[in-house]
């Protein structure tokens, strides 16, 4: 499949949004380009994962990293982590099934902004799925059961999740399954998710999870936790989290 790249400048496009609500885009237009990129496969799937039930948007996370894992992935990282790319894919060739999913976005621009022409940064729901996917293929499950379990554990784990891809260190597959794993294995799901209470000097929407991932981007390079196996960063998790909680009464419970 070839895609066409949008030009440089589609984002101030006033043309672009006018033809896509009219469903005249044209590769002729002057908000593409002459740049192309070939593809042996574009499936759809969702792209934005921000409405509906909580279940619908965790099964909408998974069948986005799933795809994106099996068909977009292999392609060279300054293709699947190009801004320019997923909106030219999106806005030029995923037209009627973004408009059937997101119909919002053929009546309201900054709706159509916010789902098909968003920032490509950890806000967006495909920048963080992409991330994903990379490490979900990284990490060579020996089945797609685990597999599985690790895609949901990402979504169920999503605020700690958005915390640690702003942090360029802990953008690695071995750290993030490490840590997932060990969320897994000692209960700490619900405890991350926690606001700290009681401590008037840090933020007002404080997370043990984020506060966990600070002490630890804190002591970053003399302790090199991103790069450590899962029993040597438990302990780094656990001291960590002790700053904030009482881990034995935890521990204990």
């Amino acid at each position: 499949m070839q895609i066409r790249l949008l030009a440089e400048g589609y984002k101030n496009s006033d043309l672009l949004y006018e033809d896509f609500q009219k469903d005249n885009i044209s590769e002729g237009a002057p908000y593409f380009s002459d740049e192309v990129i070939y593809l042996d496969n574009a499936p759809d799937f969702p792209i934005y994962m921000g409405v509906g039930s909580n279940q619908k948007k965790k099964d909408g996370f998974y069948e986005a990293i799933t795809v994106l894992k099996e068909n977009y992935i292999d392609t060279d990282r300054d293709v699947h982590f190009n801004e320019r790319f997923w909106h030219s894919l999106f806005i030029g060739y995923k037209r009627d099934y973004l408009v059937t999913k997101y119909p919002a976005i053929e009546k309201d621009k900054d709706t159509f902004n916010k789902v098909a022409r968003k920032k490509f940064d950890w806000e967006n729901y495909i920048y963080k799925c992409v991330l994903a996917a990379e490490y979900i293929h990284d990490a060579n499950f020996e089945s797609r059961e685990l597999e599985h379990k690790y895609i949901n554990m990402i979504y169920d784990n999503l605020d700690l999740y958005n915390y640690i891809i702003k942090t360029e260190i802990f953008r690695n597959a071995r750290f993030l399954i490490n840590l997932l794993t060990i969320i897994d294995e000692e209960n700490l799901s619900e405890i991350f998710k926690k606001k700290i209470q009681g401590r008037s000097d840090l933020g007002s929407d404080e997370r043990y999870g984020r506060r966990v991932i600070f002490e630890l981007n804190k002591n970053y390079p003399v302790i090199l936790s991103p790069f450590m196996n899962k029993e040597e960063l438990k302990k780094q998790v656990m001291k960590a989290l002790s700053v904030y909680y009482d881990v034995n009464k935890f521990q204990n419970a």
